[in-house]
């Protein structure tokens, strides 16, 4: 944005014109305060697109602006510059509603990819008139209008102004993944790509592989370069779901590339800068897995910024029929969609929902596939379908192998059912680990039998 003013607040001169210099070159008009108490009186009579201020002034801290910007000018991205190494620093401005941070010493990079960023957030007006007009066909977005759920959307629209990280919480099924792709879609890296990556799903061998990229014959079987995760979202969004699957040995590796903003690559001599905003997920509570050591600590602190909580199903009963009509529109695929009777409606605003969204699309594909009509009736819901197992008294007469086999997936049902399958309290109530739960799960077919569960 040519001519836009910055705000930029340094007690040293140096610092102030090298950041001055760089701005003009971008085509903006710098404005430099030495002091909070310049600083201040510098928002009170001007308007400036973004503010860049050092943590530590003369006459206080950067925090302090940061909490006035926040209050009185709420539309105004403001960056903090900290210090190399002061990660509190960083999570408290981001915490207190900075837009992102820098580390001393400058990178001009880095500097330049943030200045881009934040003069890419909408215009307050043009939030307004986005708001008011409908979403795109194929445009995600979130469908309800309970109060949790409008919560969750105010909460979205504000994390969308950050750069801040993200942890996002709630039970499977419940649409993390659809929350991290809003934040992005209506956030300054709307334009750049946004990588989802299921963190349980990756094997331990090669995660520093997949996640930093490699060099053609770092190992056997990398027969040419690989980009990696960091460097496939570069200028977009990162979005680590199921965090709380990564072994401590990879955790350790994250945490320095999202404090450094760099990586490495495996083979590689060097490190290269990336530009990624990092948003996590998980279903588990991460705050017990630090307590038992299975979560670092620091890197707890620097994924969980800012937490968005996702509203399980159960909690949105008045928001089921217009999801549910939603997803019938979908499935309709350019047909006439069918139709909840009144009493489908009521038994599905009544059922438990322990899959979430997930389930409740699951219940409507095949509530499509066994109506015969234009409406679907409570009894094409199949809300009491039973789970077929084998009985106690069939399973003495199998070979020793399906015996066990059928003992083991029995224990596995059971411990789900009695865990509301909440797979981490699961895998507690068999003795095993998580990852070892899902890994039976897969091989015992369960994992199909759960996404269609009713």
């Amino acid at each position: 944005m040519a001519n836009g003013q910055v705000l930029v607040v340094d007690d040293e001169a140096d610092i102030r014109e090298l950041l001055g210099m760089t701005l003009i070159r971008m085509g903006l008009e710098p404005q430099c305060a030495g002091s909070v108490s310049e600083a201040l009186s510098l928002l009170g009579c001007n308007t400036f697109e973004l503010c860049l201020t050092d943590m530590r002034l003369v006459d206080g801290d950067g925090l302090s602006i940061v909490e006035h910007i926040t209050k009185n000018h709420p539309s105004l991205p403001v960056a903090v510059i900290t210090a190399h190494g002061s990660a509190e620093n960083a999570v408290a401005a981001l915490k207190a509603g900075a837009f992102d941070y820098l580390g001393k010493p400058v990178s001009l990079d880095q500097l330049r990819a943030l200045v881009r960023s934040a003069l890419k957030l909408p215009r307050p007006g043009a939030e307004q008139q986005d708001a008011a007009a409908p979403p795109a066909p194929g445009t995600p977005c979130l469908i309800g209008a309970s109060p949790q759920m409008e919560q969750a959307r105010q909460m979205i629209d504000k994390l969308a102004r950050s750069q801040a990280p993200v942890q996002i919480r709630g039970e499977s099924g419940c649409g993390k993944e659809l929350a991290a792709r809003l934040i992005h879609l209506n956030g300054a890296r709307r334009d750049g790509p946004f990588v989802a990556v299921n963190c349980g799903a990756i094997p331990e061998s090669l995660m520093e592989s997949e996640f930093f990229g490699h060099k053609k014959g770092a190992f056997t079987g990398a027969v040419a370069d690989h980009d990696g995760f960091f460097r496939a979202a570069d200028g977009g969004t990162l979005f680590l779901d199921e965090v709380g699957d990564l072994p401590l040995s990879m955790q350790v590796k994250l945490l320095r590339a999202i404090q450094e903003k760099r990586v490495r690559q495996v083979g590689s001599t060097s490190e290269e800068p990336v530009d990624v905003r990092i948003i996590s997920a998980t279903h588990r509570h991460l705050a017990d897995e630090v307590k038992s050591g299975a979560f670092r600590q620091d890197l707890y602190y620097r994924l969980n910024v800012i937490e968005l909580r996702m509203p399980a199903l159960r909690e949105l009963r008045e928001d089921i029929p217009r999801l549910a009509a939603a997803i019938l529109e979908r499935h309709a695929a350019g047909g006439p969609a069918p139709r909840l009777s009144a009493q489908a409606a009521a038994a599905l605003q009544d059922y438990h929902f322990p899959g979430n969204v997930r389930e409740l699309e699951n219940i409507l594909e095949r509530a499509v596939a066994l109506t015969s009509g234009s409406e679907i009736g409570v009894e094409d819901l199949q809300l009491t379908h039973e789970r077929a197992v084998v009985p106690e008294a069939d399973i003495d007469g199998l070979p020793l192998p399906e015996r066990l086999e059928a003992i083991e997936r029995k224990a596995i049902l059971d411990a789900l059912e009695r865990a509301r399958y909440n797979q981490t309290a699961a895998a507690k109530l068999l003795g095993i680990s998580f990852r070892a739960l899902r890994y039976r799960i897969q091989r015992l077919g369960i994992r199909q039998e759960l996404d269609t569960r009713p």
